[in-house]
């Protein structure tokens, strides 16, 4: 007799790290979750144990998840389904929803999003408390929505799961994936990381997978390569947009099964590799404009972390800044009132890069513990209004906060479209991911952001 208990989640999918990420994700939640890697085995596992819910991606190899939303209905009627897609087709999303899936949603997944569906058909509550890791020493997150991706980064690291960490240059996107995978079970393996940019073309496919001896010209040794130095830890591939597309086709290999081979060889060789890939430029754009495949997007962007601009970071420029000053100054080094008004005013188009640059500078040319707004640079020093902007919602005339404005024309935007976020991102002119970030903080300060 079969004691095991039920499941209350099933996640179908063929991807590896989907599953992982689902998985470490959900129980973490407090929901018990069984996978399976194609439609046969979860049709297996229902006729063993009911579920609550069945999560199904929809393309699949052999069955997809149409048909086994089809054969899992009929085998328990009423089985509440919902679908999960990397490919945003409507005519697949009309499919199910009349073949009686309870939702649809896009990858990369949004976790709240996910688990708010989960929710209806679980027992759990509500989500589970989710407080950001002690962070080492250095990092500062002040700012709440730093501190999201801090814990949405915290909720991802456990799993296997790639992850895309997208942002300016400049915000700390390399920071973000040391922290993943010192958060990770990897975490006593290697982080080998691959600036995709600072590598010319010619060199980057034998710089990741390695290449034989006198398999080219100037290759008089055999060279290891960063995916076989990585095998059991994580690589981060930053500047992921900048890699030439014949590479993004043998990357592609082995995001789907780990192989790999050496330049120079026909041996196939495989390496157990968590990616983490990081970019400064809008991955959708890329991928319409075909400079990047759309099926390497997709594998490398389970689940994506957007860092903000530390000009969204209000709170956390001046502690950064008295941090670096630490570092570079005299031990009880200060800014005077003004200086610190020039510093909060001032938009760091370079981020915490060009901040931290700006601090070196200031120590270098203070003469005594104080920094003056004339050892700052010339470009922070010369603002128009190096006053910081009141905190208040509205002015003392009454003027409306830009942020207010935004914020009414994009909820505005959201009810004209029946709350679709694609069509709202395109009608407002902004990625999908840009519109998920200011809904998230839109429903945080109370605001109703999905259809009631």
């Amino acid at each position: 007799m079969n004691t095991q208990p039920t499941p209350s989640v099933l996640v179908v999918d063929d991807d590896p790290a989907q599953r992982s990420l689902f998985a470490s994700f959900l129980e973490g939640q407090g929901v018990l979750v069984q996978s399976a890697a194609n439609g046969e085995e979860a049709l297996a596992a229902i006729s063993r144990q009911t579920p609550a819910l069945l999560i199904s991606d929809v393309r699949m190899p052999g069955m997809t998840g149409l048909e086994l939303l089809s054969k899992a209905r009929e085998a328990v009627p009423g089985l509440p389904v919902l679908l999960v897609t990397a490919y945003a087709d409507i005519r697949d999303a009309v499919d199910a929803m009349q073949s009686g899936a309870v939702n649809y949603l896009e990858k990369p997944i949004e976790l709240d999003e996910l688990l708010k569906q989960v929710q209806r058909f679980t027992a759990i509550p509500g989500p589970v408390a989710s407080e950001v890791p002690a962070l080492p020493e250095g990092i500062i997150a002040e700012n709440e929505e730093m501190r999201r991706v801090l814990r949405d980064a915290a909720l991802v690291a456990p799993s296997d799961s790639r992850v895309l960490i997208t942002g300016e240059s400049g915000v700390g996107k390399e920071v973000l994936a040391d922290l993943i995978h010192a958060w990770s079970p990897r975490a006593g393996k290697p982080l080998v990381k691959v600036n995709c940019a600072a590598i010319p073309e010619t060199l980057l496919e034998s710089e990741l997978f390695g290449h034989e001896k006198g398999s080219f010209t100037g290759a008089s040794q055999l060279r290891i390569g960063r995916f076989e130095e990585a095998d059991g830890g994580t690589m981060l591939l930053d500047e992921i947009a900048e890699m030439a597309p014949a590479l993004q086709a043998k990357l592609l290999r082995v995001t789907q099964s780990g192989a790999f081979n050496r330049v120079g060889s026909n041996q196939e060789r495989s390496a157990d590799v968590r990616i983490l890939a990081a970019t400064h430029r809008d991955l959708e754009q890329e991928v319409a404009a075909g400079r990047f495949r759309e099926d390497l997007y997709y594998r490398l962007n389970v689940i994506e972390l957007h860092v903000p601009a530390l000009r969204a970071r209000q709170e956390d420029i001046v502690p950064l800044a008295q941090q670096f000053l630490q570092k570079f100054g005299p031990g009880q080094a200060r800014f005077s009132p003004q200086a610190l008004a020039l510093l909060e005013a001032y938009a760091w188009p370079g981020n915490v890069r060009e901040l931290r640059n700006a601090m070196e500078r200031a120590a270098l040319l203070a003469r005594g513990p104080v920094i003056l707004p004339e050892h700052l640079p010339s470009r922070v020093r010369e603002q128009e209004d190096p006053t910081p902007a009141a905190p208040a919602a509205e002015s003392s005339d009454g003027v409306k906060r830009m942020e207010d404005i935004e914020r009414e024309a994009i909820l505005t935007a959201l009810r004209e479209h029946g709350y679709n976020r694609t069509e709202t991102a395109k009608a407002l002119g902004i990625s999908r991911r840009a519109l998920t970030y200011k809904l998230r903080a839109y429903r945080e300060q109370g605001h109703e952001v999905d259809r009631a």
